[in-house]
């Protein structure tokens, strides 16, 4: 018995906990020159197609930040877009009010999105399930309607960015395009740390069943408020993309609830759920924006029949289809682990993939 002991603790010592796959891997090989040909942007492309991808990013990232919210916390939101517009008119108000730099001021109008969802918080936290999403809809139009009494925002009228026309159109949309490349790049980064994190684990649990959550000591109502303002901070950084490439915002274009309906559109046909649905719904979503604008009502009627088909027959989104249901991973946030077979102890060891713990604690 104790020679049977030791040979299983021996082979114990070899087993191993690992994040990265092999399509993660190749995964961050493909994204790095793409990321760096993006970059080299306003070098390649003419200006009209800059300010379209910026419209792209603009989505993704929005796409990004809904999913953080519903997808991985159980919070579905209607009303995203008041931090959308918080976002856009804080930009323009401390540009052009307080003077200060216009991309300097995007960072701050973040901040300023991200206090004010703390308050906001408190009132939607005492709404459940379908209430909260109609609350947040709720608020939104309440944050529309404080705006439009606001002469220092343009009351009705909206803002215009002015502070920009210093600038050549060729240097103003290179540098727009940059900062929401960046932008990008960093919403899908922080999504993909909180995912990973122990307080990632907590939003999983929460999403699947909140009492059980609490009941193994998960902070429900302090994390569900970190994600909250997360998604919040995320909306402010697209609702400040939106204003520096169109350089002027009205409350009802940039507090329209059809921002709330793409990004729900977005996250369910690409995958709900995962990092990577959102990039590929916000892509698909563009794709047909471009193809389909000129059909008037029509392109909405096909979205919506889009929508309907993809959650009939692909529940998992359109990435749930491209990665084999979840087999692969470009940004994995659980446990594999990886353990020697007894028959290739002598050559090797061989991935376990049936073994996958995907969302399971690490130990302390």
């Amino acid at each position: 018995m104790s020679t049977t002991m030791s040979t299983e603790a021996s082979e114990n010592q070899h087993v191993k906990v690992k994040r990265a796959t092999k399509s993660s891997l190749g995964g961050l090989g493909i994204a790095i020159p793409v990321l760096l040909i993006m970059a080299a942007g306003p070098y390649i492309v003419d200006r009209g197609l800059q300010q379209q991808l910026v419209t792209l990013f603009a989505l993704i990232v929005m796409a990004t930040m809904w999913n953080l919210l519903a997808g991985y916390g159980g919070m579905v939101s209607v009303g995203q877009q008041a931090y959308i517009g918080i976002g856009a008119y804080g930009l323009i108000y401390l540009a052009e009010t307080i003077g200060i730099d216009p991309f300097l001021a995007v960072p701050a109008a973040i901040v300023i999105a991200g206090l004010l969802s703390i308050p906001i918080s408190f009132l939607a936290f005492r709404l459940v399930g379908g209430y909260f999403a109609i609350g947040t809809w709720v608020i939104a139009e309440v944050v529309k309607q404080i705006t439009m009494q606001v002469d220092a925002l343009g009351a009705g009228s909206g803002m215009s960015l002015t502070v920009l026309n210093e600038l050549s159109p060729g240097r103003r949309i290179a540098y727009v395009y940059w900062l929401s490349l960046v932008g990008v790049v960093l919403a899908v980064l922080v999504t993909y740390l909180v995912m990973r994190s122990r307080l990632g684990l907590g939003f999983t649990a929460i999403r699947d069943d909140s009492v059980a959550a609490s009941s193994l000591g998960v902070r429900v109502t302090r994390s569900k408020r970190i994600v909250f303002v997360i998604s919040a901070m995320g909306a402010a950084l697209a609702g400040s993309m939106i204003a520096l490439n169109t350089l002027r915002i009205t409350p009802e274009s940039i507090y329209s609830v059809n921002f709330a309906a793409f990004m729900i559109f977005m996250v369910v046909i690409g995958g709900i759920g995962t990092i990577e649905g959102p990039i590929v719904g916000a892509i698909v979503f563009f794709g047909l924006q471009q193809w389909l604008s000129d059909l008037g009502t029509w392109y909405l009627v096909i979205i919506g029949v889009l929508a309907i088909v993809i959650t009939l027959f692909l529940p998992r989104g359109i990435w749930g289809l491209i990665s084999g249901n979840g087999r692969i991973r470009l940004f994995p946030v659980g446990y594999r682990l990886v353990s020697p077979l007894s028959a290739l102890s002598l050559t090797g060891t061989k991935e376990l993939n049936t073994t996958s713990t995907e969302g399971v604690s690490r130990p302390d």
